[in-house]
């Protein structure tokens, strides 16, 4: 089934750029130029994956992600940031806004369809499990998407459930860095390593709200794990 991916990308030549290449590429496009008109598109449909601008007028690429997160209809939709702005502390700020993946203008095509194409694989992936987790009173269940702490309903970002599935499927194993972005985040994601510190404080601040984040480890000068345990 062809993929729909919605473009919200302000400047007219980069936006009418991008549209080409990957309806090129056979993907479904829509492609609009401000957050509003990006709502309309998605009370329509939603769509597989979306690529946002950082600036764009009115509201920014930045609080645009931070609402679509917000959102139950958008929550799990893979995000890639576009954006000029290439200091290290804003590709973590449009991380931590929810974006699953950042790329800096400019970029080849090229790069942005491998891009989008992992992305999209990787969420696919993570789609096929179906098994029930439970780790105290943390329940994952991969089929219908759903997550819940002591009986609460849990809403993580789409980055930060798949993190939590992975490491629930391996508990008590100490992952690298680079391990979780092969493992999570995709071998062909061209992201440092440093992407994963921002998603795993992001998941430990939810677990933090339940008071289970010290199921999620920091093993000094190794990695991540999960486990029951509360020994470090």
């Amino acid at each position: 089934m062809q993929k729909k991916i919605l473009v919200i990308e302000d400047e007219v030549d980069i936006r009418k750029m991008i549209a080409f290449a990957l309806e090129s590429d056979d993907y479904q496009v829509i492609a609009v130029e401000d957050g509003n008109a990006a709502r309309q598109v998605i009370n329509e449909s939603i769509p597989d994956l979306m690529l946002i601008d950082w600036m764009l007028p009115g509201i920014s690429g930045l609080e645009l992600v931070r609402g679509f997160r917000r959102s139950a209809a958008t929550r799990t939709v893979p995000i890639i940031m576009l954006t000029a702005r290439s200091e290290e502390n804003d590709r973590i700020d449009g991380l931590d806004s929810g974006a699953d993946d950042y790329i800096t203008k400019p970029f080849s095509t090229r790069e942005l369809l491998s891009r989008i194409s992992a992305l999209l694989r990787r969420a696919e992936d993570f789609e096929g499990a179906t098994q029930t987790l439970q780790a105290g009173e943390i329940i994952l269940n991969p089929a219908s998407h759903e997550l819940t702490i002591g009986g609460k309903p849990v809403n993580p970002g789409p980055t930060e459930y798949r993190l939590l599935l992975f490491l629930m499927q391996h508990p008590n194993r100490v992952y690298s860095r680079s391990q979780l972005l092969d493992y999570v985040w995709g071998e062909d994601i061209y992201i440092e390593e440093r992407t994963v510190d921002v998603h795993v404080l992001r998941l430990r601040k939810l677990l933090r709200q339940f008071s289970v984040d010290n199921m999620l480890q920091t093993v000094r000068g190794s990695g991540y794990r999960f486990s029951i345990s509360t020994s470090q």
